[in-house]
């Protein structure tokens, strides 16, 4: 039996004929994993999770799904995956317990088994004190953790999350992390999420793929792509107003140095933690005094700039992407 969960081979994507929205992507998921596709909006990750969900079908290559493919064993796979879309789906009127029997319903799950599920999942949530109040009532945080019920009461071999913790404040997007581990650990589950938010790939996902305008730029461990960058990330700020620039980059391990217009120096290097002194005492010997030093190891921003050319935030949306990302805004502020 293959360790891989999920497989995409050249998946390709084309609307009318010549808007590309995902484009020769292949990558794979191991059993087990949580595996993250990282990108700005309008880089081709919902489209990609719409083709290995069944809901869309390739233009062009392959996916398998616990070793289905999406397209010929379109049903088998449905079976065995969870989704929990961008958007919210949950029907307002009806409450938390009745959304989730509902789901039951659409998937054919017989009333007795999907009501213990429903009790079982919404424990797991934290919400059975909110099972019999309307899903209006709910929270952002609450309205989120009901998806994530409603997308595993078939019990799902692989769960795909997209975008799950969009719109959400900091604290509540820190304690939706927490759910998404717990049910990696307790059901075993294999997740494939989606999202633009750096710090939520770093601390979820065992693997990343960074996407961008439709492609896999590459894919790796979180480490392995902040490894990839080389370099570590020194701030010194001295004493002296004098321009010391071409002083640090002299060190021998300095890469490039960048003056702020603060004053302060960033500075990318090798091996930190040795260089550091050599740069104090090749500064002190020269009669200038730092202040401040700090070192910090490249982040995922940095490794997406190295490998795009540009900053996440410098992605601009499409209209229709930026109207319904208000509507979802509204909604989970409530």
């Amino acid at each position: 039996m293959s360790e891989d969960a999920i497989i995409a081979e050249n998946l390709t994507k084309i609307f009318n004929g010549n808007l590309v929205a995902v484009d020769h992507v292949s990558f794979s998921v191991r059993r087990g994993e949580i595996f993250g596709l990282l990108g700005p909006n309008g880089a081709g990750k919902t489209t990609t999770i719409n083709i290995l969900t069944t809901v869309l079908k390739p233009t062009e290559g392959r996916a398998f799904i616990m070793g289905y493919d999406v397209v010929k064993h379109a049903s088998t796979v449905r079976r065995l995956i969870g989704v929990v879309p961008q958007e919210y789906t949950a029907d307002e009127d009806l409450t938390g317990y009745e959304n989730i029997i509902l789901c039951g319903d659409l998937y054919g799950i017989p009333r007795d088994i999907s009501k213990k599920r429903a009790i079982e999942l919404l424990g797991l949530m934290e919400l059975t004190k909110f099972k019999d109040k309307k899903v209006e009532t709910y929270s952002g945080g609450m309205r989120r953790r009901l998806e994530l019920a409603c997308g595993l009461i078939n019990r799902p071999r692989i769960l795909f999350l997209d975008e799950p913790t969009l719109g959400l404040d900091v604290q509540t997007r820190s304690a939706i992390w927490s759910y998404i581990k717990k049910l990696k650990d307790e059901y075993s589950i294999t997740i494939l999420m989606t999202t633009h938010y750096m710090e939520e790939a770093d601390s979820l996902c065992n693997r990343i793929a960074i996407i961008d305008h439709g492609k896999i730029m590459v894919t790796g461990t979180p480490e392995e792509l902040k490894n990839s960058v080389g370099s570590d990330i020194m701030v010194i700020v001295i004493k002296e107003r004098e321009d010391v620039t071409d002083l640090i980059d002299r060190v021998d391990y300095v890469k490039e140095v960048r003056k702020k217009e603060d004053g302060t120096y960033i500075v990318r290097l090798e091996e930190g933690e040795v260089a550091a002194p050599i740069i104090i005492e090749h500064l002190r010997q020269r009669g200038y005094h730092v202040m401040k030093l700090s070192i910090s190891k490249p982040t995922l921003d940095e490794v997406f700039l190295t490998y795009t050319g540009r900053a996440m935030r410098d992605s601009e949306e499409s209209e229709e992407a930026v109207m319904s990302r208000r509507i979802m805004l509204r909604r989970a502020r409530r």
